[in-house]
């Protein structure tokens, strides 16, 4: 019951913690004053990746200060609880950019090496999702936009789709160039000749689309634990399952597929047939 008690606590952390950095993101976004930097895997970074992640580490360092932290920009810090909450300020920098609302603030916990809780939080569409084990996957579809908004007030439960064969469900994916980059192109035409519907939904909100019943299967050829961690928890706490594309439930593997479940082994098949 402690545990249960402790893992609630800190998701209702971790919601306020990811809607507050989130927030501080939109004096950015849409902002033509913004400046872009390249960082050495050839990525954008934006001060509103690096004040995100400042706020949500001061924030964790003073309520958790034995935890660990891993985020994006600013590296590791050592966990001595067993504890590591894994950060991605935005996730979907290209799209922020670019002035696309598709972008999340991700906040992930491990708890002795497994991904215990999530939080992703789409500040321009007011949009969040959040999840932890054993405690349920959660959904408010609009109106966080103000500093003042209870994310947790108006959520209702999310569940995945109860679509059973790809060929009636929707496939959506980060980018075609990603697939060409794992070497992986055959995989993508098979996926979008046999899916009903193909998108570009991409980042974190093509897993959420799944998480909330809104497509049936995200594949991300390329992925990190920070683009990860939020992720699996909301996934399966839907009723969904997430996996690297070798079917293992991690988030180290260094790719993702999110699926409602029902068709996880028709797409399994499909990635295993295009190799």
């Amino acid at each position: 019951m402690s545990d249960m008690l402790d893992l609630n606590n800190r998701l209702a952390f971790a919601v306020s913690a990811a809607h507050e950095a989130g927030l501080f993101t939109l004096k950015y976004f849409q902002n033509p004053a913004l400046a872009v930097e390249t960082k050495p895997n050839a990525t954008p970074v934006t001060e509103a990746d690096k004040g995100a992640e400042r706020r949500l580490r001061e924030r964790i360092e003073k309520v958790y200060p034995t935890d660990g932290i891993l985020g994006e920009e600013y590296g590791e810090k050592p966990s001595s609880s067993g504890a590591r909450w894994i950060l991605d300020p935005i996730d979907g920098t290209k799209s922020f950019v670019r002035g696309v609302p598709l972008y999340g603030t991700m906040v992930g916990l491990e708890m002795n090496k497994e991904a215990v809780l999530g939080v992703v939080f789409f500040p321009a569409l007011g949009e969040i999702m959040y999840g932890a084990k054993g405690c349920g996957a959660f959904w408010a579809p609009r109106g966080l936009e103000s500093p003042t908004a209870n994310p947790m007030k108006d959520a209702k439960p999310a569940r995945v789709s109860k679509v059973e064969n790809i060929h009636d469900g929707v496939f959506t994916t980060t980018s075609v160039t990603t697939f060409h980059k794992a070497n992986l192109a055959p995989l993508f035409e098979s996926l979008r000749a046999q899916a009903g519907l193909t998108r570009g939904w991409g980042d974190c909100y093509g897993h959420m689309l799944v998480a909330t019943g809104r497509a049936e299967a995200m594949v991300d050829p390329q992925m990190n634990a920070w683009d990860c961690a939020a992720l699996k928890p909301i996934v399966e706490e839907a009723g969904g399952t997430f996996t690297d594309l070798k079917g293992s439930p991690t988030i180290h593997g260094g790719n993702a597929l999110s699926t409602n479940g029902k068709v996880f082994q028709q797409v399994m098949g499909i990635i295993r047939a295009a190799k």
